[in-house]
């Protein structure tokens, strides 16, 4: 008779397992970084905003923008993702909790 293997994650959240395999924080990370960069992008889409306008608006460089519009790429800083939200009329909240 074969031998039933137990599942240790059976009848857990999907948060207690990223915890438990020690990734929450960074999955949480990607997950804020990469709808955060959707969010500009549409916004940026229904403004018929180019990449060159909107970098000209943050007053910064396309490059730095294209790391900011890309959802993998991490190291964005508040900095930028506050002149973003300016960019296009809108605010960043942050809160601890």
């Amino acid at each position: 008779m074969a031998k039933k293997h137990k599942n240790k994650h059976m009848g857990s959240s999907f948060e207690d397992f990223l915890h438990d395999e020690g990734i929450y924080e960074d999955v949480t990370q990607s997950a804020i970084k990469a709808v955060l960069s959707r969010q500009i992008a549409e916004h940026m889409k229904n403004e018929k905003l180019s990449k060159t306008a909107m970098a000209n608006r943050m007053q910064t460089s396309r490059a730095a923008l294209d790391r900011l519009l890309d959802p993998e790429h991490q190291g964005v800083t508040l900095g930028t993702l506050a002149k973003a939200a300016n960019a296009i009329g809108r605010s960043l909240r942050f809160e601890l909790v």
